[in-house]
């Protein structure tokens, strides 16, 4: 990928001024909307055939799956999922939307569904990375965002480590007062212009000139 990743551009100039009420909304009230189907399937292919003594490691979010195969040599004894929806893009190293790759298995699954049925089934997440999610920079589309969807106070609760990763600093500096205000404590930082590169797109976004921001929280 060559260096020439747009800035991502808002109408937004800080925090969204409805984050602190969308996110005590999702505390206040448990999300029950169903599950998405064709993950539950994935999802009982998968625990079938997983060694619940070793970390779990997971990549939400995980593109072609680059990083999770890379965040497996950094996690040497850990169980490494990496989960995505699309299956155009999983499509190089899974193919039928199921691989396995030694430690890593590859799953095309929705990613909030997969979340609940963690935690439903208690198997707790001990490194979770969202690495450059959709910033859905529009402020109408806050809800869209990880911090600002019914999901996240499952994230948070079922999480042990979370790193999160993001080229928009309101991102980042949101998803971290989200987690605050869920009694997680969270820290901010840019990224030194030499840190590990985790994603294809974060090396265009390196490339391009933008800031990285990193968001870590827990054993992270």
């Amino acid at each position: 990928m060559d260096g020439n990743s747009p800035q991502i551009t808002s109408a937004q100039s800080g925090l969204h001024a409805r984050l602190d009420e969308i996110v005590q909304r999702h505390r206040e009230h448990a999300w029950r909307a169903p599950l998405h189907a064709p993950s539950v399937a994935q999802f009982a292919r998968w625990l079938a055939q997983h060694e619940r003594a070793r970390p779990l490691v997971v990549d939400l979010g995980c593109g072609q799956g680059d990083s999770s195969l890379l965040l497996a040599r950094q996690h040497e004894d850990a169980i490494v999922l990496g989960v995505d929806q699309s299956a155009h893009r999983l499509a190089r190293l899974a193919p039928g939307g199921f691989a396995v790759h030694d430690r890593v298995v590859l799953m095309r699954a929705e990613a909030a569904t997969l979340l609940r049925l963690l935690a439903q089934h208690e198997l707790t997440i001990d490194r979770l990375y969202l690495l450059y999610p959709n910033p859905w920079p529009k402020p109408e589309h806050l809800m869209r965002r990880w911090h600002g969807h019914p999901v996240f106070p499952t994230l948070l609760a079922n999480a042990r480590g979370i790193v999160l990763r993001s080229n928009w600093r309101i991102y980042a500096e949101e998803f971290a007062h989200a987690a605050a205000l869920c009694g997680r404590v969270a820290e901010v930082a840019a990224l030194a212009a030499d840190a590990e590169v985790l994603t294809p797109f974060e090396r265009k976004y390196a490339a391009s000139g933008h800031w990285r921001h990193e968001v870590r929280i827990g054993d992270a």
